[in-house]
């Protein structure tokens, strides 16, 4: 578990690109393992099957939150006081959101390392070993998958894309 609970949260998160639920489908998913266990019937198929896991956790929160909003009035709004200013957050959001529909496009080789190294923090140790790839290996996968994801990000940008 300790292996592969990183990649579980990357690929959670880049399902609901919310890291307090990511957190809260990763607990979920790790208990219903815990659970289950008995049902692997190969132990080499492990991480495809706590894969298929948090996914059916990620699809059962979502359905869940659907009819949630369907039953709930609007939450009233909130008082303004010290709060930061309406028009930044939402331009950080709409460009969080921008960054995880382009992260979403690239092939899972660049992908999944991507977000392992730089939304969850994962030193290239963790990853090498979550991955089963070398270190010059890994290096490469970044880099090429940094170049297409700038290169995604000049096109969804445009002249709003800084320029390095």
């Amino acid at each position: 578990m300790r292996r592969t609970s990183r990649l579980v949260f990357t690929r959670l998160y880049l399902a609901t690109g919310d890291t307090h639920q990511t957190e809260d489908l990763l607990q979920e998913t790790l208990l219903t393992a815990y659970r289950t266990l008995g049902q692997l019937d190969d132990p080499e198929k492990f991480r495809p099957w706590l894969l298929r896991i948090a996914m059916n956790a990620s699809i059962d929160a979502v359905r869940h939150d659907t009819r949630k909003k369907r039953t709930q009035p609007s939450e009233p709004e909130r008082q303004r006081g010290e709060a930061p200013d309406p028009a930044d957050i939402a331009e950080r959001e709409e460009m969080r959101q921008k960054v995880l529909e382009v992260l979403r496009t690239l092939p899972e080789e660049y992908r999944v390392p991507i977000m392992l190294r730089y939304l969850v923090g994962a030193d290239y140790d963790a990853i090498q070993q979550q991955m089963g790839l070398s270190n010059g290996f890994l290096r490469g996968l970044l880099h090429r998958g940094m170049e297409r994801m700038r290169a995604e990000m000049q096109k969804v940008l445009g002249a709003d894309y800084p320029q390095t």
